[in-house]
Order: structure tokens, then sequence, then C-alpha cells
């Protein structure tokens, strides 16, 4: 399973009720935090999240509305007396015009920060932090903006049915057999057993789609296809406001239930709403008209996503 929490959904300008962007994915006890705008460390803590042991931030882009939080926040994991390395990733500009000024901000930390790019066909967790289920992978796209951006998705792969007679005939002993479960080889003996010796077809996994600031475009909508959950920009509430937010790199709430009802999504949250909108329950209709399951993003909503019966 993997659980959701929607920590900031304002844009540009932090509200009373809205911190500045962030959402928080954790899965088997690891995590990753989707941009870190102002305030994200006070708005985990209303959301009952707790970011110390985040392994990766993920970054959208390198606007002030969602990286100015990094600062306070890897200080504040240096306070927690935290050892184990931290990864951040992001578009092109990661190393010289994002993390530069942000690391000297933050000065010396007793734990390693390690910025590393996400490979094209995606990145298998497990290589890369220990304990990571083997069928988690992190994806990055490339997305619309001013400036270079890129939205990201999770997936997390579920193995076929398991057959115990296969197992047994095998002869693996039933305290490896979660092993194979979980897509690793065992060896018996001389013999490797391999995880499809005794397992059905893969099974229909999980799939979480985070856009950053983004237009409407073809790569996010072929990123979303048949996601569980996708939370997505909405700047604008207004229809009338389209080539306004199309000419800043942004979607309306019509257009983010465009890009799911094509992409064929479970559920759409939006977000990353403009200090223009007082309430965005107000514009919700110019969304469900088109795509019918979609919600208005809220601080601390937060959801699980479980695997199909």
């Amino acid at each position: 399973m993997i659980d959701i929490t929607l920590i900031g959904t304002a844009a540009l300008v932090p509200t009373p009720d809205r911190a500045l962007t962030a959402a928080f994915l954790s899965c088997g006890g690891h995590s990753i935090l989707f941009d870190c705008g102002e305030g994200t460390q006070s708005a985990a803590r209303k959301a009952g999240v707790s970011l110390m042991r985040t392994d990766i931030i993920a970054l959208t882009h390198y606007h002030g509305d969602h990286i100015l939080g990094l600062p306070g926040l890897l200080k504040t994991m240096w306070r927690t007396e935290r050892t184990e390395p931290l990864y951040i990733t992001g578009p092109e500009g990661l190393w010289c015009k994002a993390m530069e000024p942000i690391l000297r901000l933050t000065g010396r930390t007793p734990y390693p920060i390690e910025l590393i790019e996400i490979p094209e066909g995606g990145l298998r967790l497990s290589e890369l932090i220990k304990g990571w289920s083997v069928a988690a992978r992190l994806t990055a796209f490339k997305t619309e903006h001013k400036v270079p951006s890129q939205g990201y998705c999770f997936t997390l792969g579920r193995p076929g049915k398991f057959f115990p007679q296969k197992a047994k005939n095998l002869g693996v002993p039933i305290n490896q057999w979660s092993l194979l479960q979980k897509g690793q080889s065992v060896r018996i003996g001389d013999n490797v057993i391999l995880p499809e010796q005794v397992l059905g077809e893969p099974r229909k996994g999980l799939k979480f789609v985070f856009t950053g600031d983004t237009a409407i475009c073809d790569n996010l909508i072929d990123a979303a296809k048949d996601a569980d959950l996708m939370i997505s920009e909405a700047t604008y509430g207004d229809n009338n406001q389209t080539q306004k937010a199309t000419d800043n790199g942004h979607m309306t709430f019509a257009q983010a239930a465009e890009v799911a009802k094509h992409a064929g999504v479970k559920q759409l949250w939006l977000a990353h709403y403009s200090q223009m909108i007082n309430d965005p329950q107000e514009y919700l209709p110019n969304a469900t008209s088109i795509f019918e399951n979609t919600l208005c993003g809220q601080d601390g909503m937060s959801t699980t996503l479980h695997f199909e019966n």
C-alpha cells in the first residue's frame, strides 16, 4: 500500500489556510517528499507527518514557492541527529542553479546530501536505498512551464499469485518463501530458484502521479495513464482564465480534469491554487463536469492506496 499526504496547496504566496506546495508519500517504512515550499515543516506537523527520515526529496522545478522550505528542513534533520544519506533530485540545473545556494544556507550537515538524476527509464528505489521494495520505482517526466520542470510518477508493482506447492516441489524452505514473493531469487544447494518459477502472472500494481507546475501537455497525459491518484496543479479556477494559464505554464481546474479524463486516472486531487482563490470549492464544478472523481485538495488531506483484491 501507499500513503499519500498533501502538505501544501498554495501557489506563489502562502495564505493563513494554505502552505506552499508539498506532498508526502510513504511506502513500507520509506518516504519521498515532493517539493518543499515555504512552511512545509509546520504544515507537515499539523498533518501529523514526520519528514525527518525522508529518503528522497523530488523537486519539480526551482521557483521559490517549491524549494524555499529546504534550508530549514535540512537543518532540522541535522538537529534530529540524522546520519543516513538524503537524496535530492530535480530537472536540469540541480547542481548549480538550485542546490548550490540552498546548501550554502544550510551549512554543514552530519549526514550526506546526494544530488541525483532520475534515469530515463526511472529509478528502482531498492537499488539506491536499502529496504525499499524491489517493486517500487520513481520516474520523472518533462512538463511545460516557464523554466525546466518535471513531474513524477511513483509505481509499486505487484507480483503474481504465489503457489506454495510449486515452492515445496522445488525444495524451498517455508522461511524463504517471502523472498520469492518479493521478487528475489533464493539459492537451494547448487540451484537458484527464480520468482517466476513459483509465481503467476504479475498483477495490477499501484500508481501515483504528482505534476508540479505545468500547462496541459501530452507528456502529462501519458505519464498519468491509469494512475490510482494524481495530484495536479490547478492554479486557476475560472474557465475564462484558460489563456492566462497557458501563457504562464499552468492549468485551470477544467484543464486538470481534462488530463485526468484522457489519462483514465481513478482519482484527481487539485492543488497549487492562486492566492486569488479564496474557496476552491466554488470552482470545483468546472472540473467535476469533465471528470467526476475530482476533489479540491486541502492541506493535510491524506489517503491510502491499496492493491485491488
